[in-house]
Parts: structure tokens; sequence; C-alpha cells
């Protein structure tokens, strides 16, 4: 992996040298800091106090070479704003094309100011992410915070290229009315999706894209499906790659990954509204239902692995094999009631989560989908997630008829099978039709070009400032004294992609671990809450399935509102990590809430403490998979056991382990199941907490 300080040598441009921000002498700064603090010759307040200073002034020299060439794009764009002036009186074909071609060297020029400034981006992020490693301190928060809120802050030149706005809108303005000179006298503000057919203008649209990573609404939305983003490339690494993106990208086939995400979390979440009642009709207790929606997940565990290590290979057999081991899955459990088998009927679920292909759909967006749509596609995978968890149990409440053909009885319990089977099957059909087998690269080539852009693993999901996500202990200082892009001859043990389960765990540091300690307890208070839940409200409430469905459907439903507002809205107001502490309390509120404790069991109580308990742990997934992307390290961004896969892994334990604390906790009777599956829910809730404030307490 070559070192930053050598790329940004390499990619500068040239005549522009000597304003890049000097990424070499701060980081020797920062190794002069380090030795002078452990010989004792120095003050933490004095190292904080001249590193500002150093920064200050190397944003600033940026900053002030900015202004500067963004006047004379300005001084050039009045130019020939004059000459476009003077054409509307005596229009002539020669004149347009000459202001064509201005205004055309104007955008070249401006994308190289865009670059620059991309490049100036990614290297202060990478000299504060190395003094936070290196000290131990919480500086880039403070640093940034105190930066990008001032008034005069010379960051917002860096961090939110003030001004450039005004130059992208006057080329993108003049070329459209060049290009419509017909009589035309709509501008591109009265039709602002016409699209502009000028070449620079849409790479000048596609850069500014890129360098805001999108919408905020959208980087939160992507946070869940935890598909990490790259680094700006230079001009010459994008040309170089828009060929071979499109070589891989098929927009059925991304269709196709989302629409199986889609079905797969609607098989999921069907069968929770009939789950007690099915297992009832086959001589077992209500509470059996634990075991039987938990069977899913406990082989998720398993698929989720092979599927991660055959997606190296393919994409398509997988699908294909996903599509049909969940056909005979929901045929199997269809077949439970006919066969008067509980036994079928576990197989049958076994089966489902067997072919789970969450990973390949990942996989999919990670590798085959062009950085420019990349977010909205991970945006989509979320979405699709929520919508099929809002309609399977809103399916549910609708299959409540009965009727027999020949031998076979469709009823509520059974009818989500059916329905199910049929839908994998003519997914199966489309998916053979439709799906276009991605190019792979060859072995080699493929790490080498992973490993190129694997320093923007823990620089994505950035828009207006740095945040950083929770900060490494002490220990962790002595683990990881420099990045990993530091080393200018990394070996190739340490550029090797994630092929082993102890590899992968050696590569977890404490943060990771607190951070997938809240994955697991928010997903295990979540499976809680959805997976008793038909055995909680028929006992206390007397819910018929349908109100049941409609209650689980709502919930999902929820999904989508409130990461917009929080996305949109939140996220610009707070710290990820006061959202993810805040979200964290809020989630043991609900928990709280839920017990039944003294006076008799409400309707409202049981809804709002649901309501309380499950947004707040929607907020909290995206918010702690949005750190959790920052601090793992960039090897585990590829390879088998990726970081994508080890979170759907705690996710996963923590659904297996919430089913069977149901189906243990039957045994105490149903009057006591409520209180004894809340009690580890709210143990592991302050346990996280307790790790979140732990790590609080070494901030800066």
């Amino acid at each position: 992996m070559v070192a930053f300080g050598k790329k940004l040598k390499e990619r500068s441009i040239q005549e522009w040298q000597g304003y890049y921000i000097n990424y070499k002498l701060m980081k020797k700064k920062v190794n002069q800091y380090s030795r002078q603090l452990q010989g004792g010759n120095l003050e933490r307040r004095q190292v904080l106090k001249d590193f500002s200073r150093m920064l200050d002034n190397q944003i600033e020299k940026v900053a002030l070479f900015m202004l500067e060439q963004q006047g004379l794009l300005a001084s050039r764009l009045q130019r020939l704003r004059e000459s476009h002036d003077a054409l509307q009186e005596e229009p002539e074909l020669s004149h347009v094309a000459n202001l064509k071609e201005g205004y055309r060297a104007v955008g070249q020029d401006l994308l190289k100011l865009l670059f620059f400034v991309e490049m100036n981006a990614i290297g202060v992020r990478k000299i504060l992410k190395k003094f936070d490693k290196r000290f131990g301190y919480r500086f880039t928060n403070y640093y940034v915070k105190t930066r990008a809120n001032h008034p005069y802050s010379e960051l917002q030149q860096v961090y939110k290229h003030v001004g450039l706005g005004a130059v992208v809108g006057a080329v993108s303005r003049n070329l459209h009315e060049l290009q419509n000179n017909q009589g035309s006298y709509l501008s591109i503000y009265d039709q602002p999706v016409l699209p502009l057919q000028d070449p620079v203008v849409d790479s000048i649209r596609a850069a500014v894209d890129r360098l805001t990573h999108s919408t905020n609404f959208l980087n939160f939305m992507a946070q869940h499906a935890f598909i990490m983003q790259q680094d700006l490339p230079s001009p010459q690494d994008e040309e170089e790659a828009v060929d071979e993106e499109d070589r891989r990208y098929h927009f059925m086939s991304l269709l196709l990954n989302l629409v199986n995400t889609f079905l797969y979390m609607v098989n999921t979440y069907i069968i929770v509204p009939t789950a007690d009642d099915y297992s009832m009709s086959l001589g077992a207790a209500a509470t059996v239902c634990g075991v039987v929606i938990g069977a899913m997940a406990v082989a998720q565990l398993f698929s989720s692995v092979y599927f991660s290590a055959w997606s190296n290979k393919s994409y398509f057999k997988p699908l294909i094999f996903s599509s049909i081991v969940l056909f005979i899955g929901n045929l199997l459990y269809a077949l439970a009631f006919d066969f008067n088998s509980i036994a079928v009927l576990l197989i049958g679920r076994l089966f489902c989560g067997l072919g789970s292909a969450r990973a390949v759909n990942r996989r999919y967006i990670s590798d085959c989908v062009p950085l420019k749509i990349r977010m909205q596609a991970s945006a989509g995978f979320v979405s699709a997630s929520a919508l099929g968890m809002a309609c399977g149990p809103a399916l549910a409440g609708l299959l409540q008829t009965r009727f027999k053909i020949y031998k076979l009885t469709f009823n509520q319990n059974t009818l989500p099978g059916w329905v199910m089977a049929i839908a994998w099957l003519l997914y199966l059909v489309w998916l053979a039709i439709s799906f276009r087998e991605p190019v792979l690269e060859p072995e080699e080539s493929h790490s080498t070009s992973k490993d190129s852009n694997n320093s923007a693993v823990q620089d994505g999901n950035l828009e207006s400032g740095i945040k950083q996500p929770l900060l490494i202990t002490s220990e962790e200082i002595e683990e990881q004294v420099e990045d990993e892009d530091d080393s200018e001859e990394a070996s190739e043990e340490s550029r090797a992609p994630v092929n082993s389960i102890g590899a992968a765990y050696r590569l977890l540091t404490p943060s990771v671990k607190v951070q997938l300690l809240i994955y697991f307890m928010l997903k295990y208070a979540m499976e809680i809450l959805l997976s008793e839940s038909s055995v909680i409200t028929t006992y206390y409430f007397g819910w018929s399935t349908s109100s049941v469905a409609i209650f689980l459907a709502c919930l999902g439903l929820t999904v989508l509102p409130v990461n917009i507002v929080i996305g949109s809205y939140i996220s610009n107001m707070f710290e990820d990590r006061q959202i993810l502490l805040v979200s964290e309390i809020m989630v043991c509120v609900g928990i709280l809430f839920s017990f039944n404790i003294l006076v008799p069991y409400t309707v409202p109580q049981y809804v709002c403490s649901g309501l309380i308990m499950f947004v707040s742990a929607e907020v909290l997934e995206g918010v702690n998979l949005s750190l959790l992307s920052r601090v793992m390290s960039s090897r585990l961004s590829r390879g088998t056991y990726n970081g994508g896969l080890l979170s759907t892994e705690a996710g996963t334990i923590a659904r297996v382990i919430a089913d069977v604390t149901i189906t243990v906790a039957g045994y105490f009777g149903r009057d006591m199941l409520l209180n004894v599956t809340l009690l580890p829910s709210l143990v592991t809730c302050v346990v996280s907490i307790v790790a979140t404030c732990f790590t609080y307490n070494s901030l800066y």
C-alpha cells in the first residue's frame, strides 16, 4: 500500500505543487512530538498548541490558493458573460462554438481545482487520524468543531468547498443556454431534471457528488448496509476506472439483488404473527415459536460464511442456489401441517436460513456498482430490507383464510410458506433470464486494485467535517502506532484479504469490540420484541393474528421516516457519538417501560414501550455501523471474513440467543415470559452503555 505522502506527491498537479498541504512535514512533526513526549521534554498542551498552529497555517495556504483560483475562474467567466450578452444581439454559429469551448475550458480547470480540494481534504483527514492514534487524544473532533463552526473558518473552504458551487452553477447554466440556443427560454433552474448533454458538466457534477459523498440522508441510510465507500480517485484513475465499472455494472442485476434482499426479509418476518399458533397446532407449546423463528437465524450463521466465500468467485451461482434452497425451505414449512411434524417445520426454517444471500447482495453492491451511485444502491439495500420487514407481517395478516386442495391444507399457518415458495420460484425464473454475471478481475490484479483503494476505508462517510469514532484505548496505541498506509513497503500479509476467523479476530481492536457489542445488544432487544409479540399480545390482550400483523407492520414502516429525520437533520446537529449514547439510553428506557410490574399490563404501555425500543434501536444501528466502518481495519473491507460478515454474524448470534431465550423462558409459564426475556435485554443494554461511557472517559 502506497503511503499517502508518496501518493500526494505523485498525483498532485505539478504547477500547484507548492500549494498542497505539506503532509510529509506534518508527519515528521507528529513523530518528533512522540519522541519528545516519551523523553519528557515536551508537555502535551504545548504539543496541541504547536500542532494546531501548524495545521492552521497549512489549511490557510490551501484556502487562500483556492480563493485565488476561484477568482481567476470568476474573471474568465465574467469575460465569457460579456461575450455571451453580445451574442444575444448578433447570434453567429461560430461565436456560439467559441463560447462553448471557453466554458468547457473553464470546466476543465474547475475539475482540476476540485481534485486539488479533495487531495488536501484527504491529507488533513489522514494527519488528524494519525495524530489521534499516536497520542490517544480525541483531538480531531475538537479541532474540526472549533474551526468548522467559526464564522471566519478557513476549514470551510476545504471541507465544504465554499464558493466553488457558484462556479459550477455558472458553467452549467451557460453551457445549457448555449446548448438550447434555438429559441428556448428555459434554464437549468426551470428544468432541474433535464440532463445537460455535455461531458464536461457531467464530469463536474459527478466530481461534486463524490466530493460531498451524496446527501446526508443517503449517507446515513448507507451505513445500515455497512458497505464501505472509497476516496475520490485521481482524474487519471477515474478515466481508467470508468470502462471497468461500465463493464461490471448491470442495472437489472443490481435490481435482482435488491429484490432478493426484500424477499428474504419478507420471508423472515412473514411467519412471526402465526408461529405460535402453528407450533400449538403441531402439539408443541406456544413459546416454541422462538425456536421456529430462530432456526432461520441459526442456519444463517453458517450460510453467511459460505456465501461470503462463494461471492469471491461468482454472484450468479450463489443467488441461484439461494433461491432453490429457499423454495424448498418454504415448501417444507407449508407441508409440515399436513405431515403433522414439528421436525419438518424446523427443517423448513433451517433451509430458509441456509438460503440467506445477504452477504452476496452486499458484496455485489461493493464490487460491481460504480462509485457515483454506490451510496444510492446502499440506501436501496437498506430500504428494501425495511420494506420487507414491514411487508412480511402485513402479508401474514392478509392470509386469513382456510381451504383444502386434495390433501393439502391452506390456512393462516401454511399460506406464508406457500406464498413465499411461489415468490422464490418466480424470482428464480427471473434471475435465470435477466441476471448478468459480472466479469471478475484476475486474482492478482483484483487484490492489487483493492489494496490501492483501501486507505479510504476509515476515511469514508464524511461530508461537512470529520466525525471520528470512539477513541482507541492506550493499549491499542501500543499496537497501532502507525497507519496501514504509512508503510512504504507493506508486506504481502498486511495487504492480503482476511480469509480466516483467526486473522479477523486479531484485527478486532477494543473499539471495534465495543461497537460489535452494541450491535449485538440492539439486535437482541429487537428480536425479543418482534419474536415474542404474538405470544405476549395474545396472552395479555387477546389480540388476533391480524392485530399482531398490523402492529409489526407499523413498526417496520417507521424505519424509513426515522432515518430521514436522523440522516437529514439530527446528524447535522449532533455528533455520531452523542446520538449513539442517547439511542442506547432510549433503548434502555424502552426495555424498562416494557416490564410488567405491579400495575395491570395495558396496550398503551406495550405499544409505546415497543415503539420507543424499536425506533431507538433503528437509529442506533445506523450510527453504530457508521462508527464501526471507521474503526475497523482496512483489511476487513475484503476477503471472506470481512467487516460486513462480522457485523452480520454478531447480529445473527444475537437473534439466535434471543429466540432460544424465548423458548427456554416458556418453561416458567407465559405469565413470566415477558419479564424473563426482557431481563437479559436490560443487562446487555446496561453493559453496552457502560462500555460506551468508559470509552468516552478515555477521550481528550
